[in-house]
């Protein structure tokens, strides 16, 4: 029968539950042995990907426009009835397979995440993870309509952006206070949100036989290769090296800016990153429009690898890129997977800054590993480790840094491009401390559920860790906008535990990089060949396929560290080349 089940998911995305069924029992019923394992995992494998790929769809279609209620009330739709039914039929056939004691070659690592999601699976969750879903939507809501009036116009959150990469200090206060007043407006109902979401987590977890929500989500997340206790050490391997370098940045800014002590609205993100350029500086604008960022962000990728280029300019012809902010659009950015298409989607919110540019080429990665992995026969190999996931996306900003310049197809002249590259850096080392802080918040709450019920605790928490981990920027007299920041950071409502990945990726991403420097094709054959090989190995073997380590320690941290500042130091005479406004090349045609 499955001769019928349709090769274009985009014809079963009004499909009830009832169509998907049959073919579910199918599988269920027909004779599985060694004769016939390939088929049944071909089919399983064509059946998976169909519902995921309708589920990313109605999940596109409803970040694209958070205001259109058709788009909304299908995607509900979606993780309310099918999702919750196709994950109890998915857990039938992954017992079906593991009591049948096969293990076809290549499949060792995917049957070792079959057993600990079976062991996992609880009917009684299946309503409760539905229900997380549908809430942490609301999310998306509350903040997608946060607009603000600048300036005779009324505009989105981030639009503001731009201002504070400007030297006119008054001018970027105005714009942060503007942007945090409205977001307090919105305080109590994250709040509400963030109570609710603890509350149906700690329920599965409990469903499951957890103590706590860590725990469960560390065997959800498959995390195999490194514990919590892990993270811990990874905390304060950051506090020790991390934290002082960081420091080091903000001094140096701190003293060209001329000022006594630098605040939020000094920093070119308003939270953590890069202190804004000083007065007689131009900010880089690199391009104007989605089209030039289209254009010359996929002129970088083909100078990164010509079959990078072919994949960009494959998904710029199928119409697979969402990238400017508009209103009503979902926050934040991401690359999904059509996976019966075999395509990627890029989603994100770009208003002109080399941010945008950085997001581009960090999404292109994700979108690449996907189509490295299209030749990949069954879905359950298609489980990649996320803390190699962003090694993917993070070490392809930093494999396409040299092409910035437009003489390589890129966006500046040479001293912005040198510019941007230092930005770039400066930013790896400032996120550190910020991720530490992020992950931190989570094990504290999730181990801690009962004050975590309490916002006021977290918001003491999050001023807490902010002490800890992020003590060079002044931000008295604003406490509220201090303690709140946890309610800004999307994953702690969306996807929670999901932020140490980054963390640990961006490790991996620097010492992809780090061999690129000494033997640039054969560090990226490497990493292209570490992303063919999707879920089909373990994490530390993904690491060293790709000329990684997967290390979490002071050792190697302080080589990342040691590295980037070098390079920083070099960078630093041909950004000044221009004398202080800088101002050449593409960067300025604005």
């Amino acid at each position: 029968m499955f001769e019928t089940l349709p090769t274009d998911a985009r014809v079963a995305l009004d499909w009830l539950w009832d169509r998907f069924e049959p073919y579910y029992t199918e599988l269920a019923t027909r004779p599985l042995d060694g004769a016939t394992a390939a088929g049944w995992l071909a089919d399983w494998s064509r059946l998976s990907r169909l519902v995921g790929e309708v589920g990313s769809r109605l999940s596109v279609a409803r970040t694209r426009d958070t205001t259109d209620r058709a788009a909304e009330a299908g995607y509900f739709r979606f993780i309310e009835s099918i999702r919750p039914a196709a994950e109890a039929s998915d857990q039938t056939l992954r017992e079906k397979l593991l009591a049948s004691g096969l293990e076809p070659a290549g499949l060792a690592v995917p049957l070792r995440n079959l057993r600990a999601q079976s062991e996992l699976f609880r009917e009684a969750n299946l309503p409760l993870l539905a229900e997380a879903s549908k809430r942490a939507t609301e999310y998306d809501k509350l903040v997608g309509a946060q607009t603000v009036e600048w300036e005779g116009k009324e505009i989105p959150l981030p639009q503001l952006a731009p201002v504070l990469h400007e030297p006119d200090r008054p001018r970027r206060e105005r714009a942060w206070r503007l942007a945090r007043a409205r977001q307090l407006a919105d305080r109590p109902a994250l709040n509400d949100l963030w109570r609710d979401l603890l509350g149906l987590r700690g329920r599965i977890a409990a469903n499951a036989g957890f103590a706590s929500f860590r725990d469960y989500a560390w065997k959800a997340a498959l995390r195999f290769d490194y514990t919590a206790a892990d993270c811990e050490r990874f905390h304060a391997a950051i506090e020790a090296v991390a934290v002082p370098a960081a420091a080091r940045i903000y001094a140096r800014h701190q003293g060209r800016l001329g000022l006594g002590r630098l605040r939020p609205w000094d920093l070119t993100d308003g939270l953590f990153a890069r202190p804004a350029d000083p007065p007689g500086s131009a900010p880089l604008r690199p391009f104007e429009g989605g089209d030039a960022l289209i254009e010359r962000g996929g002129a970088m990728l083909a100078r990164v690898d010509p079959r990078f280029g072919g994949y960009f300019r494959t998904m710029r012809a199928e119409d697979l890129l969402d990238l400017e902010n508009r209103a009503g659009k979902a926050p934040g950015g991401y690359c999904t997977s059509f996976a019966t298409a075999k395509r990627p989607f890029i989603f994100m919110n770009a208003v002109g800054l080399h941010r945008d540019v950085q997001t581009l080429l960090h999404e292109a990665g994700h979108a690449f590993h996907v189509f490295e992995t299209t030749s990949l026969p069954y879905h359950i190999q298609n489980r990649t480790p996320m803390e190699f996931n962003e090694v993917a996306s993070m070490a392809m900003e930093l494999l396409a840094a040299p092409y910035l310049t437009v003489d390589e197809g890129g966006f500046y002249g040479a001293a912005d491009a040198a510019r941007a590259r230092i930005e770039h850096l400066e930013d790896i080392i400032l996120f550190w401390p910020y991720m530490a802080v992020v992950d931190a918040f989570q094990h504290w709450a999730y181990t801690h559920a009962e004050a975590a019920m309490d916002p006021a605790k977290c918001d003491a928490t999050w001023r807490a860790l902010w002490s800890r981990f992020m003590p060079a920027v002044d931000w008295s007299g604003l406490a509220a906008e201090l303690e709140t920041g946890w309610q800004r950071k999307l994953h702690i409502y969306h996807a929670p535990f999901y932020y140490i990945e980054y963390g640990i990726a961006q490790l991996g991403a620097v010492q992809v990089w780090r061999g690129a420097l000494s033997d640039r094709s054969r560090a990226i054959e490497h990493y292209r060949q570490a992303l063919a090989l999707g879920g089909t190995v373990t994490l530390p073997e993904l690491y060293a396929a790709a000329g990684a380590r997967f290390a979490l320690g002071e050792a190697t941290l302080g080589e990342a560290v040691e590295l980037i500042e070098r390079t920083i130091g070099e960078l630093e005479p041909v950004a000044r080349a221009d004398g202080v406004a800088g101002g050449d090349g593409v960067g300025d045609l604005r």
